[in-house]
């Protein structure tokens, strides 16, 4: 029974019928297609290699289930052709004069340094992919900041989402050929296995392949093999799809509605962005709203860009996603965020624009004093936000602390913490989470980033190793220097410290309540206490610049 089902199993393996279907389907262009693979077995060995094919070649290279390129090839080269008598040496790029290209190289370097794979270098730049190191993938960024995983990377296996694939050959008038070489190997004779020795090619629309069945030799260890090999060819998309500039229409801009108001009824007054849709000072559409009508979010709408500061970057009165787009709001509000109607059009993208409806409120009240100073009067003025203030005192206590004194009194944060600076805001709830987050981040920010180094030159050496910690050293700094009001600065230090390590560096227990009672937790709000601890943290930045940062 076991002998049936084994050569059972081995007659369906070396009939290849399902590999081919699989290779043969219909592939939807958000699918991520193999464009490589290499898998070898003590019974078997699959590969796929991929061409990139000159449109006006398709019928030649369908006529021949062999590969029109093989691994190894690719590379830039030359060829001598022979004319007049003469040897004529020409350089290609891609090694010959056939037009074929390689989408995936081999990097071989002669068994003196690691192999690995490398996708085509204009593919890459075509779609202006991010390549992540970490995670050997490639990331395609679109207009509005999104990002998508569009090839994935492993030691034998490349794969390529289609729709880019289909797009690059379409500027390039060329067609994928996926190139596949599927054999398997069975211990049973092709006669035990019910299997006729040899076969035959086939062509179909923009297939061809060649089954073919043959018995072992001597050099052989198995008894029988079959070979599945040919090529499945992959048209481009037409060139007004390609998404490059000159040849793919402009799609016409979506403009998402957005609760301007509440009528006499109490319904909700409701009008699109489009800026072209709305009145302005020069008489344009005398009936619609002014595209400086305020729109009301809740606060919160910002905290997405607050937890993507590698992408995102939330401003005193502006919020942008790297270069791609930006757009002027007022976030000087303790529990809102207001933006111009036409501005939500004009600059956010449609996505963003929908993410914003989401939070849009229906509220009363108007733009902040602070925007509508900026904005309408055109007056410089100050933001009176302790965040934004934190952001404009930390960055001029770090530039005069280097002018003044040669060197920064708080480090300057590593690439990998900077994120804990762009981070820093009163919260929009009181999450527990989000107020341990923040308080982490201030500690690294103002206490694990004193400079103890210089500190201890300020110190009489006697002392130096008798002192334990950043906040001793810059209290006895301070105690030489006999600067009045310094105890209360070492303290909210200190207590900012043993916040930190009982409630976020720990489990919350009774060093937590201890020190909650300080800051009285227990007794108000997450959000009013941490805005308390702001307040302070800049009276502290304040302190320093004064006693420091003075020009002597």
């Amino acid at each position: 029974m076991n002998q049936n089902n084994d050569v059972t199993k081995d007659t369906q393996r070396l009939n290849q019928t399902e590999t081919l279907e699989r290779l043969c389907r219909s592939i939807p262009l958000t699918e991520m297609v193999t464009v490589y693979w290499s898998d070898r077995s003590s019974i078997h060995s699959h590969g796929i290699y991929c061409a990139l094919i000159p449109s006006s070649q398709i019928q030649d290279r369908l006529d021949t289930t062999s590969w029109d390129l093989s691994h190894g090839h690719g590379y830039p080269g030359t060829c001598i052709h022979h004319k007049d008598g003469k040897d004529i040496t020409a350089y290609y790029r891609f090694g010959d004069n056939s037009g074929i290209e390689p989408l995936i190289i081999d990097r071989e370097f002669y068994g003196t340094h690691p192999y690995y794979l490398e996708i085509n270098e204009e593919f890459r730049l075509f779609h202006q992919l991010y390549y992540d190191p970490k995670e050997d993938n490639y990331i395609k960024i679109d207009d509005s900041g999104s990002e998508q995983i569009v090839a994935i990377v492993k030691p034998n296996r490349v794969e390529i989402r289609l729709k880019e694939i289909r797009q690059f050959l379409a500027i390039k008038e060329m067609h994928l050929s996926i190139q596949f070489d599927y054999r398997e190997h069975s211990q049973h004779s092709l006669e035990t296995l019910g299997l006729t020795p040899g076969g035959e090619n086939h062509q179909k629309e923009l297939y061809c392949w060649g089954l073919h069945y043959g018995n072992g030799d001597s050099i052989c260890r198995f008894n029988s093999f079959s070979r599945l090999l040919g090529k499945r060819l992959i048209p481009p998309l037409p060139k007004e799809k390609s998404g490059m500039w000159g040849f793919t229409k402009k799609e016409k801009p979506q403009y998402v509605d957005f609760i301007i108001g509440i009528d006499d009824d109490g319904d909700k007054l409701i009008h699109t962005s489009n800026p072209d849709e709305l009145a302005d000072y020069f008489g344009a559409n005398p009936e619609a709203p002014h595209y400086l009508t305020p729109v009301h979010f809740r606060k919160a709408i910002l905290d997405k860009y607050y937890q993507q500061t590698s992408k995102f970057s939330v401003e005193d009165s502006y919020l942008r996603c790297g270069s791609l787009w930006g757009m002027q709001m007022d976030n000087h509000h303790p529990d809102k965020v207001c933006a111009w109607l036409g501005d939500l059009g004009r600059d956010l993208p449609y996505d963003e624009q929908l993410h914003w409806r989401s939070q849009n409120i229906a509220d009363v009240g108007n733009v902040s004093e602070t925007y509508f100073k900026r904005q309408v009067l055109a007056q410089f003025t100050d933001s009176d936000r302790p965040e934004h203030n934190f952001v404009s005192l930390y960055s001029n206590f770090q530039r005069r602390s280097q002018e003044v004194l040669g060197w920064p009194l708080l480090l300057p944060l590593a690439r990998e913490d900077e994120h804990h600076l762009r981070s820093i805001r009163i919260p929009s709830t009181n999450e527990q989470k989000d107020f341990d987050d923040l308080i982490l981040a201030l500690t690294k920010i103002l206490v694990d980033s004193l400079n103890e180094k210089q500190l201890n030159r300020l110190i009489p050496k006697e002392e130096v190793g008798t002192i334990k910690g950043s906040i001793s050293r810059l209290e006895r700094v301070l105690e030489i220097r006999e600067v009045d009001g310094y105890k209360e600065q070492i303290d909210f230090l200190r207590n900012l410290q043993n916040l930190r390590s009982a409630g976020t560096a720990h489990r919350k227990g009774k060093n937590y309540l201890k020190i909650a009672t300080a800051f009285n937790i227990h007794s108000t709000s997450l959000v009013s206490v941490f805005e308390g601890i702001l307040i302070k943290s800049n009276g502290y930045l304040q302190f320093l610049g004064e006693n420091f940062c003075h020009d002597s």
